[in-house]
């Protein structure tokens, strides 16, 4: 029987408690072998039962946000064509969320469509919550809309009750005594605003929610040939970025491309909000590659991620021309962007993370106090000195939230001529995670490090 939840708040801890799951993750896989032993009879497959699932992104953000969330999904039994995120003006939606309601209404009438499902189940972040709040309580398609909503999972943003079943998740290192009356409330210890979507331990929660059962695994590595897929966006408006062309490149561990040709050459025709879609390709688990976004007359930007552990459906390469022309164009020098959808901490002691550039730590108290809630890093020779001043934040880029920027000089040339090392030491345990790329100059190109907000499976 499905462990029952009431109503009421209460604190969750680490997926696996006992030995339980291990042993019972054994016995399955034996019963696996026997079933699929010669002189067996495979039963067919019986069509998945639970309802598709939207994600909805905060401010500032993206569908990115639910890309790990979505591989623990597909590595409990979820099939790919059960999801969608939907990329939406952020900036816009604060004032007018017309655009984004009609995008939710497309995405929702696609899964239906796709899946074969009456109702879908969402799940909504930080300002997507409140996107979503007046998605179904407001204007004359509420009622229609509410029917069309199994389950909803409001995570850390607003506490009114939307009308639908509702699982309130609130980080735990956010602001205290926040409750969602009717809903069922659960605070996820330690973790702050974005962690606590992205994290393993909200995944229970929400997989429990929505199915009224406990996940069997947290994401399942696999092995050989995996696909990739993705968008290209205009940041932060995350219009498709037509005209665009998205190489991809396999390099070795120096961030060196490995061939004269890229793996794969995708034109970006799509310009329209959350358009921008490219892919699948196969790749290989395991391996490294580099996304190059080409698109004349701006520099071309370089995408590194840490190896695939599993298919990927869910990658964002975010390209904003306004950032690149302030944090760019600096002769002699590498800009880059460091990103992690988990908050870098520099002010935690034991638990604050280590970002290191050529073996300069840059996640300091000063720029990436736990307040600042910092989730991509820009560092750049912002007074165009070659010098690295650690001693205050940028004036511009540490005005927007979970942004930083930091005056760091990185020797840069066209064409490259030495590496960059970027390493993540995370929460002060290991093991120290490195990434290197070619030296890219940012007159003509830009860095993105793109790591993992989950530690390797």
């Amino acid at each position: 029987m499905p462990r029952m939840r009431r109503q009421g708040s209460r604190q969750v801890g680490e997926m696996h408690k006992t030995g339980a799951f291990r042993f019972f993750a054994a016995a399955v896989a034996a019963l696996c072998v026997l079933l699929t032993a010669p002189g067996a009879v495979a039963k067919p497959k019986p069509a998945f039962k639970q309802n598709p699932i939207l994600f909805v992104h905060g401010i500032e953000g993206s569908g990115a946000q639910f890309e790990s969330q979505k591989m623990r999904f597909m590595s409990n039994g979820y099939p790919r064509a059960w999801f969608d995120e939907v990329d939406y003006n952020s900036t816009r939606a604060v004032a007018d969320k017309s655009e984004v309601h009609h995008q939710i209404d497309a995405a929702i009438a696609g899964l239906q469509q796709r899946t074969g499902k009456r109702r879908v189940d969402v799940i909504a972040h930080s300002l997507g919550t409140r996107v979503m709040h007046d998605y179904l309580t407001t204007g004359p398609t509420a009622a229609e809309r509410k029917s069309n909503v199994g389950r909803y999972v409001n995570v850390d943003g607003q506490e009114e009750h939307p009308g639908v079943p509702t699982l309130a998740v609130w980080a735990g290192r956010g602001e205290p005594g926040r409750h969602m009356e009717g809903a069922e409330n659960v605070t996820i210890p330690n973790q702050t605003h974005v962690e606590a979507c992205t994290s393993a331990e909200a995944f229970v929660e929400y997989f429990e929610f929505l199915t009224r059962r406990r996940p069997a695994n947290d994401i399942v590595p696999q092995t050989g040939p995996i696909e990739i897929a993705g968008k290209a966006l205009n940041f932060p408006e995350n219009r498709g970025m037509a005209g665009a062309t998205v190489e991809i490149w396999e390099v070795d561990d120096n961030g060196s491309r490995t061939s004269a040709a890229p793996l794969a050459s995708i034109p970006i025709t799509d310009g329209s909000q959350g358009g921008g879609a490219w892919g699948p390709v196969t790749v290989e688990a395991g391996r490294r590659y580099e996304f190059a976004l080409v698109r004349a007359p701006t520099p071309t930007l370089h995408v590194y991620y840490e190896p695939f552990v599993r298919s990927d459906y869910t990658l964002r390469l975010l390209k904003s021309d306004a950032i690149e022309a302030y944090a760019g164009l600096r002769p002699g020098s590498q800009s880059a962007v460091n990103i992690r959808y988990k908050e870098l901490w520099g002010d935690q002691g034991g638990e604050s993370d280590q970002l290191l550039i050529n073996g300069l730590n840059v996640c300091t108290p000063t720029l990436c106090p736990i307040s600042k809630q910092v989730n991509a890093m820009f560092t750049f020779d912002r007074n165009r000195d070659q010098q690295t001043d650690l001693s205050t934040p940028d004036p511009v880029l540490g005005r927007l939230p979970f942004i930083q920027g930091a005056d760091v000089f990185i020797p840069g040339s066209t064409p490259p001529d030495r590496v960059t090392s970027f390493q993540l030491l995370s929460r002060g345990v290991g093991p120290v995670r490195t990434l290197k790329t070619p030296n890219w100059e940012s007159t003509n190109d830009g860095t993105i490090i793109q790591w993992n907000d989950f530690e390797q499976p």
